[in-house]
């Protein structure tokens, strides 16, 4: 409201002030319409800028027309008629120019300087001592067990999170699926304790890449840009980024290797909890949730039985073992 009260304001007084200021006819009241609405338009465009962007524009723009200052200021002292005419002249677009691409600086070079701010030094080829950033995928924020990984110390390094994650991560949070919903609000409590770990530095990167529709497309850009690797559980994500040539952790990659080694030939005791999909299966489950395949299980469901590992079938999307009835001797 107070806002709507303020544009009224700059709407009702423009027009006053350019009757008489600039002509007391239709034509100053024309250019004090066209600068209210002017003004009313970069506030507007200002509300979707980042602070961050904001504060390094004008700090940048700021050190752009200071050092326009210094060099007009010593072309005048060197008191070279030629040399001083033609300053007077291009004084005005030095001062543009030299704002301009201040500004511009600052606010692409954000991140560098803030990596600058916090001891990390930029090193040749753009990578930075002691940094090993991990861009993290909506999916792994959700499954969580990330958090558990990175709490133990088996990851280190940065965990940078697009802008872009956040907002689906509060789009999934916001659905009218209760689900859904709450799958999105699990996520957004994991980021929180990752940031509330003392250990673990977690940094939101503002920049967006509007020219690319999907999520995962922009997280391959920013991990390609980072130079840093994508923590993930999504198994097509996990294709696409390694096809560009970006290294992916997959979480479940990380799960199935932490399970103990099964191997044929091995016996094993298994509850058969279900009838499998082809004709007399059986299946089971071992207690970290790996599936077990029983042939000739089929008329055993809900009975324990001994069982021979007969192969494994391992994938990005989990493991299964293959087993069958053991003999009796």
């Amino acid at each position: 409201m107070t806002l709507w009260f303020f544009r009224l304001t700059v709407v009702i007084l423009s027009p006053v002030i350019g009757w008489y200021k600039v002509s007391p006819d239709w034509r100053g009241i024309a250019a004090g319409v066209a600068a209210a609405l002017f003004v009313i338009g970069v506030e507007i465009f200002m509300e979707h800028v980042p602070l961050g962007h904001l504060l390094y524009g004008a700090l940048g723009g700021g050190l752009g027309f200071i050092f326009a200052v210094l060099v007009n200021e010593v072309v005048l002292r060197v008191n070279e008629p030629r040399l001083t005419g033609l300053m007077e002249k291009a004084s005005p677009y030095i001062y543009i120019v030299l704002t301009y691409l201040g500004a511009v600086i600052a606010v692409r070079r954000q991140e560098e300087v803030e990596e600058l701010d916090h001891g990390d030094l930029p090193i040749k080829g753009g990578k930075r001592r002691g940094q090993d950033m991990k861009v993290i995928d909506t999916s792994a924020i959700i499954d969580g067990r990330i958090a558990d990984v990175f709490e133990t110390k088996f990851l280190s390094g940065p965990i940078i999170v697009g802008r872009f994650i956040l907002k689906e991560l509060q789009d999934i949070a916001d659905s009218s699926d209760a689900m859904r919903r709450a799958r999105g609000r699990r996520g957004l409590d994991i980021l929180a304790r990752l940031q509330d770990h003392p250990d673990i530095q977690v940094k939101v990167y503002e920049k967006d890449y509007p020219e690319v529709k999907d999520t995962d497309g922009k997280l391959v850009l920013l991990a390609r840009e980072l130079d840093g690797k994508i923590i993930t559980t999504d198994f097509n994500l996990n294709k696409v980024a390694s096809l560009q040539g970006v290294t992916v952790l997959n979480v479940n990659d990380l799960a199935n290797a932490l399970k103990p080694a099964v191997l044929p030939g091995e016996g094993m005791v298994i509850y058969i909890a279900k009838e499998g999909k082809e004709k007399e299966q059986g299946v089971g489950y071992l207690d970290d949730g790996t599936m077990v395949v029983i042939e000739e299980g089929r008329r055993l469901v809900g009975k324990k039985v001994e069982v021979m590992v007969s192969s494994v079938l391992q994938t990005s999307a989990g493991r299964m073992i293959f087993t069958k009835l053991k003999e009796k001797e």
